[in-house]
């Protein structure tokens, strides 16, 4: 499938994107439909390890995402989110996919081949021409990019101390939404400003 890239400059270029990945810039690679991007986002993240207390919380709110049609962003990278993209796929919902590589010359796993011909699948990537393999250093510049393009972000789980929460924090320090399961497990990112996470819209 043919690539589309945006840069800045471009009407189709987020606004605001540089401003929140330190001033850099990124021309993104887009295959599917751009369109998406002009939708209000959920960004969906989990640390690799995710207490058993937490999954089936994280399964309903994915399906309560699902449900209400809600456009979800992830890089859909951890255990948890690999799950929770099994679970979307299933709707009829938008769904943007963020891998930690480039693009070009991607193939698409079956699973997402008919909702991209349904015009609800977009897979974007900042990486440029070659670098085809994710690396830590990708999976946390893939992170930020997923961030910055969503409207508010749910973190199911972040390890005290880790690299997730540590990227919490930067999420916080953008103004943006961080939303997380007022649990035992989450008090490290309700001390630092996550909230409680609302079900969406016809799931209250």
């Amino acid at each position: 499938m043919d690539l589309t890239w945006l840069q800045p400059g471009d009407d189709r270029y987020p606004l605001g994107l540089a401003a929140m990945l330190g001033g850099a810039a990124p021309r993104i690679a887009a295959m599917g439909d751009v369109g998406l991007l002009r939708q209000r986002k959920v960004a969906l993240f989990s640390s690799v390890r995710c207490p058993g207390s937490l999954i089936l919380k994280t399964y309903d709110y994915a399906c309560s995402l699902r449900d209400a049609g809600a456009t979800v962003i992830s890089g859909f990278h951890s255990p948890m989110e690999k799950e929770c993209l099994t679970l979307l796929l299933r709707g009829h919902q938008p769904i943007i996919i963020c891998p930690a590589r480039s693009i070009e010359g991607m193939r698409l796993p079956k699973p997402w081949r008919q909702p991209m011909g349904e015009d609800r699948l977009l897979v974007l990537s900042s990486f440029p021409v070659g670098q085809n393999r994710a690396t830590a250093e990708r999976a946390r510049a893939r992170n930020l990019l997923v961030a910055a393009l969503a409207d508010e972000i749910f973190v199911s789980y972040a390890s005290p101390g880790g690299k997730m929460e540590q990227f919490c924090r930067q999420v916080v320090s953008w103004r943006k939404p961080l939303l997380t399961f007022d649990t035992p497990e989450n008090a490290n990112l309700l001390a630092f400003g996550a909230r409680q996470v609302p079900m969406p819209e016809g799931q209250r």
